[in-house]
């Protein structure tokens, strides 16, 4: 017997919900969501764990259902999140999402106080009995309880349990699926990470926080692996690997919205207790923002500099916080930090600014002084860098990370940001810098090094042109200020 529905196959994306200065549900945003990813899905999913249901009430949860349904207007089913912690209000919130039209219902394990097996299959049972088609949604990192496969597979014989998405990234749980119920109800992957291999394997599709920001791309991997194209699937998977991975293992909610905004679709922030640059670290936004730059999501803008009393125009990945014109250049700031692995954490502080102005005037003192233990160094010609050691560097060894491995990534960073217009060409003989560059006296791992000296020098150079983070950020972030090394161990 087979109890998967014709329609339950292909991409949807777990929605986030939009927020109006961190309270209210955002309707016109969340329409315009809807309205984004539209075109490429094969339905959505309100009020799932991206929607962030757990901090929601019930009138908000059922809200979102109802705008959701109303935008989407049957041109795609919606696969309601109605996951409580308690059976009364899974079942509650199953019976509204059935009354106003959902499709299907995506019910979470019953979460926090870890039911035993019995009482999850009851819980399920209870909910079965509303007469909605039931989607299984085991996320153990969230809900605190894995299905075992004789659990999954008891759960899904319950008379309206049409399918299971499984977000747990593992692969013996997803292949004894595949093994035990396949043909009997739909398959889903929730894992970004390992998507094609889960549709290799023989997922029937993915409910993926990412297809927020690229349904494009996750539809071209499925319509690929059925095609047969396996090869054109996994290319596609390992470009956006980074991407996923930054989303699926670093604060997905916050992480999804951030990248929403610098695509220009505003959906605010989280709700606390969740903040920007905590379980989404900044470092990670850079990265993001990276990423989202190499599939094409993020509009190249022209810009003006105003500079040693000229204007110079450029053209940059611009985000909407990317200025239209930027001057100031008698002393820009910049920060950037990246990792991991801990020792190789690369923290560089960047002085910006024009020739004959302060940030020249210093490096020309800089290279009159000795620095026993931390020489100074020019590392690029154009625009004239300066490297400052920020450790005393005490070995030979010390010294090779600093000038052989993190001014590789130093010099890489410069490069990069000239071809993508940050650093201009036609400006680049009235630009000077200097970059302040840590390498904790325990590294080890040079091509580390490398990477993530790279990665912070980069930042820093975009974040002094862009004037990041902003006052309005910094206030906002405040409370989830930490220092990278002082929690150690």
């Amino acid at each position: 017997m087979n109890k998967k529905p014709e329609w339950f196959k292909g991409i949807f994306p777990a929605l986030v919900t939009p927020f109006a200065d961190g309270r209210a549900i955002d309707e016109a945003a969340y329409r315009s969501l809807i309205r984004f990813v539209l075109p490429h899905v094969n339905g959505v999913v309100p009020v799932g764990t991206t929607g962030e249901f757990v901090y929601l009430t019930e009138e908000e949860k059922r809200r979102a259902i109802a705008i959701a349904l109303d935008e989407v207007a049957g041109r795609v089913p919606v696969v309601a999140g109605t996951g409580c912690a308690s059976t009364r209000d899974t079942v509650a919130l199953t019976r509204y999402a059935k009354d106003a039209g959902a499709q299907a219902a995506l019910v979470v394990a019953p979460y926090y106080l870890k039911p035993a097996y019995n009482e999850i299959y009851e819980h399920y049972e209870a909910v079965s009995k509303v007469g909605l088609p039931i989607i299984l949604y085991n996320i153990p990192q969230c809900a605190g309880t894995h299905y075992e496969w004789w659990t999954a597979e008891g759960l899904a014989h319950l008379d309206n349990v049409v399918g299971i998405k499984d977000s747990s990234g593992d692969m013996p749980f997803l292949m004894a699926l595949f093994e035990k119920i396949k043909g009997l109800v739909g398959i889903f992957c929730g894992h970004d990470e390992i998507i094609t291999a889960a549709l290799a394997a023989g997922a029937d599709g993915a409910i993926l926080a990412s297809a927020n920001l690229i349904p494009d791309v996750w539809q071209q991997i499925y319509a690929a692996v059925r095609n047969g194209d396996l090869a054109q699937a996994q290319a596609l998977q390992a470009k956006i690997q980074i991407l996923v991975r930054l989303i699926t293992r670093q604060g997905s909610v916050q992480a999804v919205k951030e990248g929403l905004q610098m695509m220009g679709l505003p959906v605010g922030n989280a709700r606390l207790p969740m903040m920007p640059g905590d379980a989404f670290r900044r470092e990670d936004r850079e990265d993001l923002r990276w990423q989202l730059e190499k599939l094409g999501k993020i509009p190249l803008r022209a810009i003006e500099y105003e500079l040693c009393g000229k204007t110079v125009r450029t053209t940059v990945p611009a985000t909407p916080q990317t200025p239209r014109r930027v001057s100031g250049f008698a002393l820009k700031i910049g920060e950037g930090f990246a990792g991991p692995p801990f020792f190789e954490l690369a923290h560089i502080d960047l002085l910006l600014g024009e020739r004959g102005g302060p940030v020249d005037k210093a490096i020309a003192q800089a290279l009159t002084v000795p620095h026993p233990g931390h020489e100074v160094r020019l590392v690029y010609e154009r625009p004239r860098t300066l490297l400052v050691p920020t450790v005393t560097l005490r070995t030979d060894k010390q010294a090779e990370h600093v000038y052989t491995w993190a001014t590789n990534g130093v010099v890489q960073a410069i490069e990069a940001s000239i071809t993508d217009g940050f650093l201009p060409r036609e400006a680049l003989d009235d630009l000077v810098m200097i970059a302040n560059v840590f390498v904790h006296p325990a590294a080890a791992n040079r091509r580390r090094i490398e990477v993530n000296n790279y990665k912070a020098m980069r930042a820093a150079i975009r974040k002094a042109i862009e004037g990041r983070p902003t006052l309005e950020e910094l206030l906002y972030e405040k409370q989830a200020a930490r220092h990278p090394f002082r929690y150690a161990p």
